[in-house]
């Protein structure tokens, strides 16, 4: 079972659906499982997330998401207000994994051959060579992404599709281990420019951060009273332990009636009342792989209908585009999905 941080009981985890389902709960505490019984997978996910919990806190419920995709082998967006912690939460898990780790800070100026690398003429042996740029990391931050323009913007399809980027013709392979942290302020801050349809759809999870407790808040103060938590954080697993626990997701079991609950699921927003433009079939997969994701992190090694409805918001809210008229009457992304998880059953 994945092992909660010390400090942070159950009844304050976070799940972007509401309210933790009660079966879920349930298996908490009924299965308190010792980290000697735990396989090696989920021990790998149980130390990451102690790990980065010690500089986020009262973000539990954020970390679990985050490990969720990044274990998936997808992305994420991080969309709330200035000052949240969005930087300090893809730091902490850069610094809990030894691997290469870059950031990017986003703005007006930027080119994308400033984030893919440049080919450069050397005189000495006449001919041009090339320079790779930041995006040829493991773990890359892209801060503040929707402070630059659409065209840098566009510079990071390729490389979050296909784990490649292509240069003056020539195609480049990432690392194996090609993970995206971004971060955004909301678009009605000055100076930035919404993400595209096509740049949305290549995250695999989005989600806020919000504001912490106000007990949290005093804890926070207290631990950067001297210096940030950051300085003393210790890488706590390998490259090749992150590799493992990558294949060891995709050995999770999941049923062919929850994979068609999945598809369902998706499917349902396509034709909701107010949405102009519905998930793809990139958010069933999506879906499907963090669920997995999530269950190893349960200490299961078979997906349930409660680990696809905890993720469903996060996965599939961001990929929605609603109809002005529907905008304007306060009607949300993530409204729309609540609406689909009532709306369609579950697989008994």
């Amino acid at each position: 079972m994945f092992s909660l941080p010390q400090q942070t009981p159950l009844s304050r985890v976070e799940f972007s659906g509401g309210d933790a389902p009660s079966s879920y709960i349930q298996s908490v505490q009924s299965h308190n499982m010792t980290s000697k019984s735990l396989p090696a997978s989920t021990e790998i996910c149980r130390r990451v997330a102690e790990n980065v919990a010690r500089v986020m806190q009262g973000q539990t419920g954020s970390i679990r998401r985050l490990l969720a995709a990044f274990a998936a082998g997808g992305h994420v967006l991080l969309e709330d207000s200035p000052g949240t912690g969005k930087t300090t939460l893809a730091k902490a898990l850069a610094r809990s994994i030894d691997a290469q780790f870059k950031r990017v800070q986003f703005t007006p100026d930027l080119l994308p051959s400033d984030i893919l690398g440049v080919a450069i003429f050397n005189q000495r042996d006449h001919e041009f060579q090339f320079h790779k740029g930041p995006i040829f990391t493991n773990i890359l931050l892209a801060d503040e992404i929707n402070r630059a323009s659409p065209r840098t913007q566009s510079a990071l399809l390729e490389a979050m599709g296909e784990n490649q980027v292509s240069v003056d013709g020539e195609r480049r392979d990432l690392p194996e281990l090609f993970f995206v942290i971004a971060t955004q302020n909301p678009v009605e801050f000055r100076g930035t420019y919404p993400l595209p349809e096509a740049q949305m759809d290549r995250f695999a999870m989005e989600f806020t951060l919000g504001y912490v407790d106000p007990a949290d808040e005093v804890s926070i103060l207290s631990a950067q009273a001297e210096t940030h938590p950051l300085e003393h954080l210790k890488p706590c697993v390998t490259l090749e332990e992150v590799t493992a626990l990558k294949r060891a997701t995709q050995q999770v079991r999941i049923s062919e009636e929850l994979k068609r609950y999945v598809v369902d699921l998706v499917a349902a927003t396509r034709t909701m009342t107010g949405v102009q433009l519905g998930a793809s079939p990139r958010a069933s997969l999506a879906l499907m792989k963090t669920s997995q994701a999530l269950a190893l992190y349960d200490g299961m090694d078979f997906v349930t209908p409660d680990h696809v409805r905890e993720l469903a918001a996060s996965v599939i809210a961001h990929r929605l585009v609603m109809e002005p008229q529907a905008r304007f009457s306060g009607r949300t992304a993530r409204g729309v999905v609540e609406e689909v998880l009532k709306k369609i059953s579950v697989p008994a």
